[in-house]
């Protein structure tokens, strides 16, 4: 196995080592993604594209692709509902097409693959959650491109690869929390110092200050903490508290 030919090829240990050094804190799962489609076509030989499928549910999205044969290639696969892609997202099974004028398993897409050129491919799983699956699709212009060599590194690299994008799933999920709950703290924030200044003016208890901006919230139909935001700033409520 040699690396791909074009200036920016890596070789398959540097490939890896690239991919064990990315840091999460640097990428989004679409930045991420994307390197990992990039250095898997700059570490396979031949005229390659390469894409990332998605998978949650039944609904297949290209997440990333590095040029336009691949993203057709998967679309035409989304269209008909088989192919490579979604075989080795759903079952978690790697496939090879050695020679696409020879594929009998998926006539449709066979005949796009064969008229955009691509005459053999190799589709990797990609396990990142219990809720998300996904597949590394590697296209070729020539026939048997993958010998064992490639075909071994590219499981390799798939594992890898699957690997990363499953912790920057878990990150952004926990990144997503926590913003979740430093929003949460905030309107609890503005809904206590609402609550406060209502209890002051009106000589109300908390419950009955809370049911005032709950009521005024239902009235006017606005979130009670965009309604104690209002208050604190202007010291008005659309409805009088009840004394």
């Amino acid at each position: 196995m040699t690396a791909h030919p074009d200036d920016g090829a890596r070789s398959p240990g540097a490939a890896l080592d690239r991919l064990g050094r990315i840091r999460l804190t640097e990428h989004s799962m679409r930045s991420l993604l994307g390197e990992i489609a990039e250095l898997a076509q700059q570490s396979l030989p031949g005229r390659l594209e390469t894409s990332v499928t998605l998978l949650t549910g039944d609904a297949p999205v290209t997440a990333v692709a590095t040029g336009p044969l691949a993203r057709e290639l998967d679309q035409a696969q989304y269209g008909s509902g088989a192919g490579p892609c979604l075989h080795a997202a759903s079952r978690g099974e790697v496939v090879e097409i050695r020679d696409m004028r020879a594929e009998e398993r998926w006539t449709e897409f066979r005949e796009q693959a064969v008229q955009h050129g691509c005459l053999s491919s190799l589709s990797l799983p990609l396990p990142l959650h219990e809720a998300v699956s996904g597949s590394l699709n590697i296209y070729a212009q020539e026939p048997s491109t993958f010998d064992e060599p490639a075909r071994d590194f590219a499981q390799r690299f798939a594992s890898y690869g699957a690997v990363v994008a499953g912790n920057m799933l878990v990150y952004e999920s926990a990144l997503d929390r926590a913003r979740n709950l430093e929003a949460a703290m905030a309107s609890r924030a503005i809904i206590d110092q609402a609550k406060g200044i209502l209890m002051e003016r009106f000589k109300l208890t908390a419950d009955q200050a809370f049911r005032a901006l709950t009521r005024v919230s239902m009235e006017t139909n606005k979130k009670v903490r965009d309604i104690a935001a209002r208050f604190v700033d202007t010291g008005e409520l659309d409805r009088r508290p009840p004394q």
